[in-house]
């Protein structure tokens, strides 16, 4: 479940906070604006610039990026940035290409994968290996961009070309259409197609749904670096089941019959094989005898002449990494992963070019760097914190370029260590902020998008040092930025942590009013809480609804319970075989000191969330019951049995093997507990968290006269997009929230 926390909008030592501690001033010289909920949800936003997908070139000599336009905050141009001149100029404009009609479903479906189905324009693009040209797919055909601004159509078809990819040598673009895997000689233009059987239940050259939905493979084809061969995923459904999703659109209703492999039910039957794109020759790899596993990673080793594969078991206990001769299709076996709970997935496999192996384990509790070489793994990294991804190894001088969190876990900066004399890491980027990297392949120059809860995402190109060579976007919050006439009434975030039931540190953030003394006030929660996403208390700019309702008299309260991650193995483990148990508990320890703290009304603390969010708001309502003022759910699971089988199973196990923690963790067996003020939010066209997991509910609370408000999104998925349904979403919240919570009569004070 990828969180949906942005699309929604869009989408220390324990301590008692006083009065003093939190309170705000505003510079006397200055008036503090308000910020109006209407500007959350115009264009430009109200964050500045918020360039999506930055590359460096194959030379590092450009930054390319996805920028939004300043009339229209949604649609994306490519940009190109000189890294010796700073200046900037758009290699393609999107609204002078491309059809502009609707997407095919194919497409719209793998942008809510993507969580960008609101985003219009260009989407993604790839750069050529000698880096004098782009590909860039627009409203499903393939354009390649040169340097010089000119852009040639390399298809016009009235079929999507999905998935598009250039080879490792450049020789081929690769694409699927009509569920075939086709290329195109780039020194010819002649088409290929080098899969027959695509059609029906049967696909070529994809990623299945749980794959992109759940296990971040967003890819079914990778090409050898030599252009020799390229590895084909040939994806079966026909034993996956067969749903009627019903897409209920403000213009009528829309009917679709869609493979869906819910919890317990089987999955789509996932083979490998490595094509020969001049003569079409294949060989089918051997990945076992069973066939109910996940296909998770593929990689092939820098001289082509090894194809590296990751094969994870059905229940996901267990992870195998395989080597694969590629003439043959012959397999074996490398080093396994187990856990008794599951094996995280993750991207930080690399094959060096004197044939060891960097790879990424939690065997330790958390996960940390490893160097397989001769049937051996070596630590490279250790300690009480978590390695998050490889940006670059540099293997001329056998470092490892990373991103983490070992300077704790409301951080995250860039790293390196030797890989072959590993000692502790050293920091790149300076502290006090949340950073991500981006790298060239051999780690000689950084791009690094950082934020902190006073500014805005920044972007700048740094050496290998992390010396700051360029900004690429500073972002400054001055001038005519659009949050500048907003800055003086900027509150300030607070961090701090709270003791769980056993004593784990349970980190959180707060953002207050300014307060006045002897006065109680409202206090909005915003929670996520589950696995692999979504967490709330980092060292990251937030989301500009807060600042408004700050505005508007709230405090903001967000607390990480255990099950999320970042805190390593044990304390994301803690949920397994019992969602809606200890973060539910975690999270009413938050409340608990929240209502002892003296600025804090009790009797006005609403909670919020999506997805997994909204689950959480559910089973927070049924477990303390008159505990909250009021709920607000979005898109949340009611019934585990309907979600996907790669996430629910991972969690709570197989319920065709053992249902019991299904039906402890749902929540339409415990809703006749929920008694509070609560507003559903759902999306009717969602074919992520199906919009049937409300009316479940909504028919459970019928049942009993319990009363509810309700807001639906026609064709509207797990987000709802669009500046103006995003305005009526949170006009929607904000009307409920203040008629059920924030003008009531305060405790012990006036409103």
């Amino acid at each position: 479940m990828r969180t949906i926390l942005a699309a929604a909008l869009l989408a220390a030592s324990p301590f008692a906070l006083s009065l003093s501690a939190v309170a705000q001033t505003a510079p006397p010289e200055q008036a503090a604006t308000r910020l109006p909920l209407e500007r959350l949800f115009a264009s430009p936003a109200i964050s500045g610039a918020a360039p999506r997908l930055p590359k460096l070139s194959p030379d590092g000599a450009l930054v390319t990026m996805l920028r939004n336009r300043a009339d229209d905050r949604d649609r994306y141009d490519l940009w190109a940035v000189d890294t010796a001149t700073g200046q900037a100029r758009m290699l393609v404009d999107s609204t002078r290409f491309g059809g502009g009609g609707p997407l095919s479903e194919e497409e719209m479906m793998r942008r809510e994968r993507a969580r960008i189905s609101g985003v219009r324009g260009i989407v993604d693009y790839r750069w050529a290996p000698d880096g004098r040209s782009l590909l860039v797919p627009l409203d499903g055909d393939l354009y390649v961009a040169g340097l010089d601004g000119n852009v040639r159509r390399l298809t016009e078809t009235a079929e999507t070309e999905l998935d598009a990819e250039i080879s490792g040598g450049g020789k081929y673009v690769s694409f699927v259409r009509d569920q075939n895997l086709f290329v195109i000689d780039n020194s010819t233009g002649a088409e290929r197609r080098l899969t027959e059987d695509g059609g029906g239940a049967v696909s070529w050259g994809v990623a299945e749904f749980v794959a992109n939905e759940e296990m971040d493979r967003d890819v079914g084809h990778w090409w050898s670096p030599d252009d020799r061969h390229v590895a084909v995923a040939r994806v079966d459904e026909s034993q996956v089941r067969l749903v009627t999703r019903t897409a209920i659109g403000a213009d009528g209703t829309r009917v679709f019959q869609q493979r869906y492999p819910a919890a317990g039910t089987p999955n789509a039957v996932v083979d490998l094989y490595v094509i020969n794109p001049e003569t079409g020759a294949r060989v089918k790899v051997d990945l076992g005898t069973n066939s109910d596993i996940y296909l998770a990673r593929v990689d092939w080793a820098p001289d082509g002449r090894t194809l590296y594969v990751q094969r994870q078991s059905r229940d996901q206990k267990r992870l195998d990494l395989l080597a694969v001769d590629p003439a043959t299709g012959a397999a074996r076996l490398l080093l396994s992963e187990t856990d008794d709970a599951w094996v995280n997935l993750h991207d930080n496999f690399r094959a060096l070019a004197d044939g060891s192996l960097i790879w990424s384990s939690e065997r330790s509790g958390f996960q940390h760097l490893y160097r397989w070489r001769g049937g051996r793994l070596t630590q490279l990294t250790r300690g009480n914190w978590m390695v998050g991804e490889i940006d670059a190894i540099d293997e001329r001088n056998r470092r490892i370029y990373f991103t983490g969190n070992a300077d704790g876990p409301l951080e995250q900066h860039l790293y390196w260590i030797s890989y072959e004399r590993p000692a502790a890491p050293q920091r790149l980027t300076e502290a006090g902020w949340w950073n991500d990297a981006v790298m060239d392949s051999r780690g000689t120059r950084a791009l690094i998008a950082r934020s902190n809860p006073n500014q805005p995402g920044q972007s700048y190109l740094a050496s290998a040092d992390g010396r700051r060579i360029a900004w690429i976007e500073e972002n400054a919050v001055a001038g005519n930025h659009p949050y500048a006439p907003f800055r003086a009434g900027h509150a300030e975030t607070r961090f701090g942590t709270i003791p769980a039931e056993d004593g784990t540190e349970l980190h959180y953030k707060l953002i207050t009013p300014n307060l006045e003394p002897g006065r109680r006030y409202p206090v909005f929660v915003e929670v996520y809480g589950g696995p692999g996403t979504g967490r709330q208390a980092t060292r990251r700019w937030g989301n500009p609804r807060h600042q408004y309702l700050v505005d508007q008299g709230w405090i903001v309260f967000s607390i990480d319970n255990r099950g999320s991650p970042g805190r390593g193995k044990a304390f994301e483990e803690a949920l397994h075989l019992a969602m809606g148990g200890v973060e539910v508990r975690d999270q009413l320890t938050g409340l608990a000191w929240l209502k002892a703290q003296s600025f804090v009304d009790p009797d006005r603390v609403a909670v919020y969330g999506w997805s997994y969010g909204g689950y959480m708001v559910n089973r927070l309502l049924a477990a303390a019951p008159g505990q909250y003022a009021a709920g607000v759910s979005g898109a949340p699971v009611t019934r585990w049995e309907l979600y996907d089988t790669h996430y629910t199973e991972r969690y709570l196990g197989n319920p065709s093997i053992d249902p019991a923690p299904y039906t402890a963790s749902n929540v339409v067996p415990v809703s006749d507990r929920i008694r509070d003020p609560l507003l559903l939010i759902h999306g009717m066209a969602d074919d992520n968290v199906v919009f049937e997991n409300t009316t479940v509910l909504v028919g459970a609370l019928q049942a009993r006269g319990q009363p509810f408000e309700l807001m639906v999104y026609p064709g509207a998925t797990h987000a709802v997009p669009g500046e103006g349904r995003q305005l009526h979403l949170w006009r929607t919240i904000t009307d409920f929230l203040n008629r059920r919570v924030r003008d009531r009569q305060a405790a012990g004070g006036a409103r």
